[in-house]
């Protein structure tokens, strides 16, 4: 992410060194004051949103995963929308130089304003969607690693008869319900007691055990998956 960002701030640097470029080599309207009040309202409000745009960026590229970089993607747009408008705004009042300055500091600051309102907005959302993904990937950590340990089992069975066995326990973990819940502990603890034995008897090579505690887990699976649904 870190390399992303250094390219994105190269691009932000070419930008504003044009913008820069254009506003003090540019020579203005022949017999008006090019650098009035109104013009350095206009440009320091537009450096503000360049530099503001720029800690978006930044804050968004620090994301340490590809997930959390879409999570943050509004911040990127959002402060992009309001470096434009800015822009729009803001080289108004610089070639308007004899426009009252204060009328060009009012709408920027409102611009500013409602630009980072919506950054603060976008931010708080991507923290909270994080959270709640960190809850569901929390609460279903039991059963995708329960499924990738019955997975695993059925490359140990040593005869077509256990697995068999395997197979139906990893389907019937597979498909049940990924959701955990603290009223769950109990039977998912019995499950995973089951699924120890069922193991056990799996790499021992004792068919009629397998069979025996398959039967019981897939009983188990089943009551899990009718207490998921009481719950939701």
């Amino acid at each position: 992410m870190k390399k992303s960002f250094k390219y994105y701030a190269i691009i932000w640097a070419i930008l504003f060194a044009l913008f820069n470029a254009v506003a003090f080599l540019s020579p203005g309207w022949t017999g008006i004051e090019k650098y009035t009040g109104s013009f350095w309202v206009g440009y320091i409000f537009i450096v503000i949103a360049f530099v503001g745009q720029l800690v978006c960026a930044n804050i968004a590229f620090k994301a340490e995963n590809l997930q959390k970089l879409f999570y943050n993607i509004p911040l990127i747009s959002i402060s992009y929308g309001g470096l434009v408008a800015m822009l729009v705004f803001g080289v108004l009042a610089m070639l308007i130089s004899p426009m009252p300055y204060w009328i060009g500091a009012i709408i920027c600051v409102i611009i500013l304003a409602f630009t980072a309102i919506s950054v603060v907005k976008a931010s708080a959302a991507a923290e909270a969607v994080s959270d709640i993904d960190k809850k569901i990937k929390t609460k279903t950590y039991f059963i995708k690693s329960l499924t990738a340990e019955a997975e695993s089992l059925m490359a140990e069975a040593k005869t077509p008869e256990i697995k068999a066995q395997t197979k139906r326990v990893y389907e019937a973990v597979r498909y049940s319900d990924p959701m955990s819940n603290a009223a769950l502990v109990e039977t998912e603890e019995q499950l995973e007691r089951g699924f120890n034995s069922f193991a056990d008897a799996v790499r021992k090579g004792d068919a009629e055990l397998a069979k025996s505690i398959a039967s019981e887990l897939l009983i188990i699976v089943d009551r899990r998956n009718k207490k998921c649904k009481l719950l939701k």
